[in-house]
C-alpha cells in the first residue's frame, strides 16, 4: 500500500509556482528520514503521520510553512527552530525559497528526532494556560485551519473574546492528538454553521 497520498500531489499542483519546489523538497526529506511515514490531509493541508502526527507543511500566496507537531518538545542543537513564533505556522518562519530551510542533513536529523518522540510515546502537554483571561492567544495551527474556510473564519472573527475562548479552551485541553484533531474538525464545522461552542445549550 502506498504511503503517499494523491491529495498531497493535488495540493502541491495547486500551489503557487514558487511553492512547488519547496513542498516537493520537504516531502522527499520527510520520506527519506522516516520511511514508514504516511501522508494525509488534515485541516486542508498536508500532514505526515508516524505513530501520530509527525509534521506538516502548507503553502500560502507568498510563503510556505513547515513545522513539527511536537516542535516545542524537540531538541534544537543547531538553533534553527523558532519555537515562539506566532505569526506563521511552524518553526521555520516564512519560507519563500529553498534557501530559507536548513540544510538537508540538519532537517533529516530533526525529522528523526521528531520520529523518536513518537516512537517513545511522548505526548504534548495540555495547553489551557496559553489562553489567558486578559489576552487571547490563538495558536498558529488553528489560524491555519481557519484560513482554509472563509465562513468559519468570518464567524470566529465576529465572535466576542468569550466565545473564542470557549472554543480554544475546548481544543487545547484535549490530552490526545486524535482528540484535538477531532475537536478542530468539529469546531470548523460548527463555525461554518455560525454556531458558538455551547450552541446546544443556547435558547
Amino acid at each position: 500500500m502506498s504511503k503517499k497520498d494523491p491529495r498531497v500531489d493535488a495540493y502541491i499542483a495547486k500551489s503557487q509556482p514558487f511553492a512547488k519546489p519547496i513542498l516537493n523538497h520537504i516531502r522527499v526529506l520527510v520520506h527519506t528520514a522516516c520511511p514508514d511515514v504516511v501522508e494525509t490531509i488534515k485541516w486542508s493541508f498536508p500532514h505526515f503521520d508516524y505513530k501520530g502526527i509527525l509534521c506538516s507543511m502548507a503553502s500560502f500566496k507568498e510563503h510556505c510553512a513547515f513545522g513539527f507537531w511536537k516542535g516545542a518538545l524537540m531538541k534544537d542543537p543547531r538553533n534553527v527552530m523558532d519555537k515562539g513564533r506566532e505569526e506563521a505556522m511552524g518553526q521555520f518562519r516564512r519560507i519563500t525559497t529553498l534557501d530559507d530551510l536548513p540544510g538537508n542533513k540538519i532537517l533529516i536529523q530533526y525529522l528523526k528526532e521528531a520520529a523518536r518522540l513518537n516512537d517513545e510515546g511522548v505526548k504534548l502537554p495540555a495547553r489551557p494556560s496559553s489562553i489567558g483571561k486578559k489576552e487571547l492567544v490563538i495558536p498558529p495551527w488553528f489560524l491555519s485551519a481557519l484560513s482554509k474556510n472563509k465562513k468559519a473564519l468570518a464567524t470566529f472573527e465576529g465572535f466576542p473574546p468569550s466565545h473564542k475562548r470557549e472554543y480554544l479552551e475546548w481544543i487545547t485541553e484535549a490530552k490526545r492528538e486524535e482528540t484535538r484533531y477531532k475537536r478542530i474538525t468539529t469546531t470548523i464545522q460548527w463555525l461554518t454553521e455560525g454556531k458558538a461552542r455551547n450552541w446546544k445549550y443556547e435558547k
